[in-house]
């Protein structure tokens, strides 16, 4: 796939002697500066690249820089959409949701602008190996002014950082507190460490024994099924988007437009990733059933994406044979995490998942609406609205 061609840059911001650039995209961006600040990744600057070819059909998407003279010291991928305030409220409260989308939706449907994308799993914030703990905690404050600034001009009133992990808070919460910006959490993600087992065997030894049995009997169940690994997906691209399609429907959660791909999402990444995408593809007989779009890179598989035909994929317990496919794939290549997303957390947390904090930054560019939006915020927390999280956290207390 072709890169993106790249296009002029605007300086926004300038402070503490460094400037803030907004560019078109990450593609935008010479690869070598981008991956300087985010070695190894595989949502590098290739999967943003595949990505702004082929936005979601609500986000707009650009990217920011921070420049000491022309050296590139900070950066992260910006994502703008028209957003739902209530897209928290998930399970008994998302009819109210859509009422109040419906009824108010002068109020509830505000332009937002956030460092992030929809499409990672973390907020992608880098900085330059090179800087120190002070110099990386200055480039954020002017990465954050900038952002203001950029919002400023383009009329945005709102403004966030989506999925901010644990170990970037070090770097950001300073300037994120003179910022003052609100931090919540957002939905965890899912890791299975498997670093302590050698084989399969050993990896469901370390399961109760009721789940060891019930994985076992349902791969059974699931042997009539055909496992294929691919890196082309070509001959079978429409039926992996309908596949995608058709378990987004059967949810129960409805996160809007956050879960809503391009219908070319699917073959710009597989053919942009190149060996670090692999797609599982599982077949009944000549029947496309499911696949699972797995990104690997050094000491992690990212379990991206999976998509089932129903009823047949339940009946066929595809589901745990995936599973049990992506860790025997994790065991023979040697790597340690499988990281398997933000939702299902029971079944994640029963095959010996941890759950890794992730959090949200918001912020209102208006003082008033900033102390209402900080207070509504923590009562509407991602991880407080989650129906799975909600049934987890009083399972734990019982």
């Amino acid at each position: 796939m072709p890169n993106p061609t790249p296009s002029l840059s605007a300086t926004v911001h300038s402070a503490d002697g460094l400037d803030v650039r907004i560019h078109p995209g990450v593609g935008s961006i010479p690869r070598d500066a981008w991956t300087t600040l985010f070695p190894e990744e595989a949502e590098g600057w290739d999967y943003y690249a595949a990505c702004e070819a082929s936005p979601p059909p609500a986000f707009t998407f650009t990217a920011i820089g921070v420049y000491d003279r022309e050296k590139l010291i900070a950066a992260a991928p910006i994502f703008r959409l028209t957003y739902r305030l209530d897209t928290p409220l998930q399970g008994k409260w998302r009819a109210l949701g859509d009422w109040l989308a419906n009824t108010f939706p002068r109020y509830v449907k505000l332009p937002l602008m956030g460092l992030g994308s929809p499409l990672a799993d973390r907020c992608h914030i880098g900085f330059a190996p090179h800087l120190d703990a002070p110099k990386r905690q200055a480039a954020a404050r002017v990465l954050l002014a900038g952002l203001d600034a950029h919002a400023a001009a383009e009329n945005v009133e709102i403004l966030a950082l989506k999925d901010l992990a644990d170990r970037d808070v070090p770097d950001t919460d300073a300037a994120l507190g003179a910022a003052h910006f609100t931090r919540v959490g957002s939905l965890p993600v899912a890791v299975l460490d498997l670093t302590p087992f050698k084989t399969e065997d050993a990896y469901l030894a370390s399961l109760s024994s009721a789940t060891r049995k019930d994985i076992r009997r349902k791969l059974k169940g699931a042997s009539g099924l055909r496992v294929e690994e691919r890196h082309d997906i070509s001959d079978v691209e429409a039926q992996i988007v309908a596949l995608y399609d058709s378990t987004r429907g059967q949810s129960g959660f409805d996160y809007g437009d956050f879960e809503k791909l391009s219908p070319q999402y699917f073959r710009d990444v597989v053919a942009n990733l190149g060996d670090r995408a692999v797609t599982m593809l599982y077949w009944l007989g000549d029947e496309l059933i499911g696949f699972n779009l797995l990104f690997i890179e050094k000491g992690r598989m990212i379990d991206k994406f999976i998509g089932m035909k129903y009823p047949v994929a339940r009946d066929h317990n595809l589901y745990v044979l995936s599973w049990m496919t992506n860790v025997r794939y994790c065991l023979k290549h040697g790597i340690p995490l499988m990281q398997t997303g933000q939702t299902a957390y029971s079944s994640k947390l029963r095959f010996g998942s941890r759950l890794d904090k992730l959090w949200l930054a918001f912020r209102h560019r208006r003082p008033f609406w900033n102390w209402v939006f900080a207070r509504g915020g923590r009562l509407m927390a991602f991880d407080k609205m989650d129906p799975d999280l909600q049934a987890l956290e009083k399972k734990n207390k019982a």
